[in-house]
């Protein structure tokens, strides 16, 4: 089974092309109009909803058949059309030009794969069975998506806030730190829609002006505090996940 690279694109002003008009097409389009992509649709005909969108000027729809040559000047296709024979002709034109395709259920013609998505405000995840189960994948998602963990995807504004601040004032923060302030005492607060007092502890934690039992070094920073660290800064217990592997800090 082919193995994925697992990416966001960033398809702001770019050229793609769909081809189909369905209700697959169709949810492809909306995304893909959320990205800001530059989009051109061909199909012989196309849904309301798509058809709504390219009155908007969202979509230039041209209703025919796909042409060998439609894939010119693209960035990326996708082929929604269930037909292999097209879908050949599609994936030929796109090895040729070197135009990043999705093929529609159909993988063997895919330079690249949609993962099923989780989106909660700024915060995406990304869940790929690298194309052997999409009903495993949507389980997953259907799964996580009720996960108390993604309430952290309220922090977002917080947390950029901060690192904003961190990067302005060129101080250097060890990662474990970030993780060591973010507590359960931090969420709350942005739960309850007290941003500025959640970024003043959120910072106090980051530069060492509340410890809570953290590393005082906060450039060097590790799980379960300073106590673990040997004379030489090394830490020395092993990592919980993998009994038997030393644990790393920032740098290694």
């Amino acid at each position: 089974m082919t193995t994925y690279y697992p990416v966001f694109l960033n398809l702001h002003e770019r050229r793609c092309v769909v081809i189909g008009g369905g209700q697959i097409a169709e949810g492809k389009v909306v995304k893909l109009v959320d990205s800001g992509a530059k989009i051109v649709l061909i199909s012989p005909d196309a849904t309301q909803i798509i058809r709504d969108i390219a009155n908007r000027g969202d979509v230039d729809l041209i209703l025919r058949k796909y042409q060998t040559g439609d894939l010119a000047g693209a960035f990326l296709a996708i082929a929604a059309t269930n037909d292999r024979v097209v879908n050949q002709a599609i994936f030929e034109e796109a090895e040729n030009l070197g135009v990043l395709l999705n093929a529609v259920d159909d993988p063997s013609r895919c330079s690249f794969i949609a993962p099923s998505i989780i989106e909660r405000g700024p915060v995406t995840l990304a869940i790929s069975t690298g194309g052997a189960s999409p009903a495993l994948a949507r389980k997953l998602r259907e799964t996580l998506a009720k996960s108390a963990a993604l309430d952290w995807a309220d922090a977002t504004s917080v947390l950029a806030k901060a690192r904003r601040l961190i990067k302005e004032q060129q101080i250097a923060v060890d990662p474990q730190r970030w993780q060591c302030s973010m507590t359960p005492e931090l969420l709350a607060l942005v739960r309850s829609n007290r941003d500025d007092e959640a970024l003043e502890m959120l910072m106090d934690g980051l530069l060492g002006n509340y410890s809570n039992a953290m590393c005082s070094n906060i450039g060097e920073c590790v799980s379960g505090g300073c106590g673990t660290r040997n004379p030489s800064g090394r830490e020395v217990t092993e990592s919980a996940d993998n009994p038997g592997r030393m644990a790393q800090t920032a740098g290694d």
